[in-house]
């Protein structure tokens, strides 16, 4: 054909018009020959294919075929080729879930063991194993469903295929081949009727009952509405499409039920003890057990003698805030005592606040504060540490925790919270080196660094304290300028800083820094960051504002930080071995400013007697 087509075609040689209709009409006959040929040639190619299943199918296609099973009952054999071609497992062999029947023919008697699952579905065949299913076959109920119960056998569809057993459209129908009275119960029910009319969100049986476990998410019932209802009644989109109350969840948690469930009650009444199990209904149904004609007895399940007007009380509201001339009472008693609350209260917060602030000023204004502890440049230093950390403090914590109280106080986003948080770890870090140049510069500073140093005596002092505070007849240790808890403190601000400003620094330049590290490094750095900020803050909290406040020799307040000064009695007690301290004249004493009028003022306003402020 190769060669009379090319019979038309001569190089140089202009053909006729007839010629050229030829050879059109040539070239299609020969397309078309090959389109019509094509299905036979693939056929006859996949004939050639041995089929895994047809030496057990020569068998099995027999509708009749039978076996005699236990207790006289019958089992087909018979497999459906055409089901089993439109399985799931269409491309499996027999034998890859009949591992034991490999040997074709059978030996006499064969019997073959049930269908295995575990090699392909190992996760699914374990938690059936926990099942209350495969629980009921190891007590000897045969009936009880394995997969094939649920699944089928050789028609195993896609659980969403249209013909599925679990397609959400046919799991009452399923489960209620074992469960034919509680089917019945759930098509009836609000749930099953909205599975009817298409409402694919509705739950269906394996919605509340786990898949594989088969029994409701947990077992305890203080877990129901957190773990079952609460994934369709807390669930936002859920409630909107469906124009359901948004806050059922919520305020069972708020009403004693819930807070008994909360604290691990058992015996408190849940979702499903109130509002049924599988015959949940609206309670404008007259069958629910929430209708009102119906509440009494319902209440009366956990609370004998409930009366019809005991059980008129609302669940389901906020603050009691219920509907009628009750709720109305419950609105205006809440909001009275609440303004009671925050007048009395605030009142008496505003005079023991005065009360203190003017006890404080009154040891501010002290005359023997007259040992210098900290020198202007320390103070300044101190400040700008003391509120750096704090801000840093609060931004961290907002950004580890953006949906808790402390996030707003860090920032109204995320942002701002990210890029104040690293300016003011920069600065903390500048300050840090400012510091350093401080104690290699300048005079104080040298001598600040040498009485900060550890010493060989801070153990002895250490120990000494351990025994004092264990009843123990000790000495009182004799500290100099600083003893071991300012020392600790210092070198564990210092460490702290720097552990902050490398693992913040691989934190924010994650990127740079994996082109030469690998990437848990920076997840390390992360960690580090976390903890060592928990562990500054508590050491704050617990150490530093114990000696500097809240310990009964320094309250109300040690005012070195903002002064520097420090009296004599508590200098002369706490730090005796410290002979070369500066002493400052005392506050109010005579300056060129004039500021001693107004100091022996103020301090004559603050010494002033008050009832019920004496000290």
């Amino acid at each position: 054909m190769a060669h009379a087509l090319r019979s038309f075609f001569v190089p140089g040689k202009t053909q006729s018009p007839i010629v050229l209709r030829a050879a059109q009409r040539t070239l299609v006959a020969c397309a078309v020959a090959i389109a019509l040929a094509r299905p036979f040639a693939l056929h006859a190619e996949a004939s050639g294919k041995e089929d895994p299943n047809a030496e057990c199918m020569t068998c099995h296609e027999d509708r009749s075929l039978k076996h005699q099973g236990k207790g006289g009952r019958t089992v087909s054999l018979f497999v459906d080729a055409k089901a089993l071609a439109r399985s799931v497992h269409a491309t499996n062999a027999c034998v890859s879930c009949h591992t034991d029947a490999a040997e074709v023919p059978h030996t006499d008697g064969f019997v073959a063991k049930p269908a295995s699952c575990v090699s392909c579905h190992a996760t699914q065949t374990r938690n059936y194993d926990a099942s209350a299913h495969q629980l009921a076959r190891q007590a000897g109920k045969a009936n009880a469903p394995d997969c094939a119960g649920c699944h089928g056998t050789h028609d195993i569809g896609k659980v969403n295929a249209p013909g599925s057993r679990l397609r959400y459209t046919r799991q009452i129908e399923t489960c209620g081949a074992c469960h034919p009275a509680v089917a019945a119960e759930v098509k009836g029910s609000i749930h099953g009727r909205a599975l009817a009319a298409g409402a694919r969100e509705a739950p269906g049986c394996t919605d509340c009952h786990a898949e594989h476990v088969a029994r409701l998410a947990t077992a305890a019932p203080n877990k129901i509405a957190g773990d079952v209802c609460s994934r369709c009644h807390a669930s936002e989109r859920m409630n909107t499409k469906f124009s359901l109350p948004a806050d059922r969840v919520k305020t069972f948690y708020e009403s004693y039920h819930g807070l008994a469930s909360k604290l691990g009650s058992t015996r408190a009444a849940n979702c499903a003890s109130c509002h049924g199990v599988h015959n949940i209904l609206p309670s404008s149904d007259p069958r629910s057990s929430i209708h009102p004609s119906n509440l009494q007895n319902t209440c009366g399940k956990c609370h004998p003698g409930a009366s019809a007007r005991f059980a008129e009380g609302k669940i389901h509201v906020l603050n009691g805030a219920s509907d009628g001339f009750g709720g109305t009472v419950n609105r205006w008693v809440r909001r009275v005592y609440l303004a009671l609350i925050f007048g009395v209260i605030g009142l008496m917060l505003l005079h023991n606040a005065l009360a203190w602030w003017r006890k404080a000023a009154r040891s501010f204004h002290a005359s023997d504060r007259v040992v210098l502890r900290m020198d202007l440049a320390q103070r300044i230093q101190h400040f700008l540490l003391a509120t750096s950390f704090v801000y840093l403090a609060i931004t961290g914590f907002a950004l580890k925790y953006p949906d808790s109280w402390i996030a707003w106080l860090g920032g109204p986003n995320e942002e701002l919270r990210k890029t104040g948080h690293r300016i003011a770890g920069v600065f903390l870090l500048s300050l840090g080196a400012v510091h350093l140049g401080y104690l290699a510069v300048t005079q104080e500073g040298r001598r600040l660094f040498r009485d900060l140093l550890p010493a060989r005596s801070d153990l002895r002092d250490l120990a000494t304290v351990a025994l004092r505070l264990l009843g123990r007849d000790a000495a009182r240790p004799r500290f100099g300028r600083f003893g071991y808890p300012e020392k600790f403190e210092y070198w564990a601000v210092l460490w702290g800083t720097g552990i902050m400003g490398v693992t913040g620094f691989a934190i924010w330049f994650k990127i740079d820094v994996t082109r030469f590290l690998p990437r848990w490094v920076v997840d390390v750095a992360t960690t580090i960051h976390f903890y060592e900020a928990v562990l500054a803050v508590l050491a704050i909290l617990v150490w530093h504002l114990y000696h500097v406040m809240f310990d009964p020799d320094t309250y109300p307040m040690n005012w070195a930080w903002m002064d520097g000064r420090v009296s004599e009695a508590w200098h002369r007690e706490e730090h005796p071995e410290d002979t070369l301290a500066r002493r400052v004249p005392p506050p109010g004493s005579a300056k060129s400013d004039g500021s001693s009028t107004k100091s022996a003022q103020a301090k004559k306003a603050f010494s002033d007697d008050t009832p019920g402020l004496s000290p």
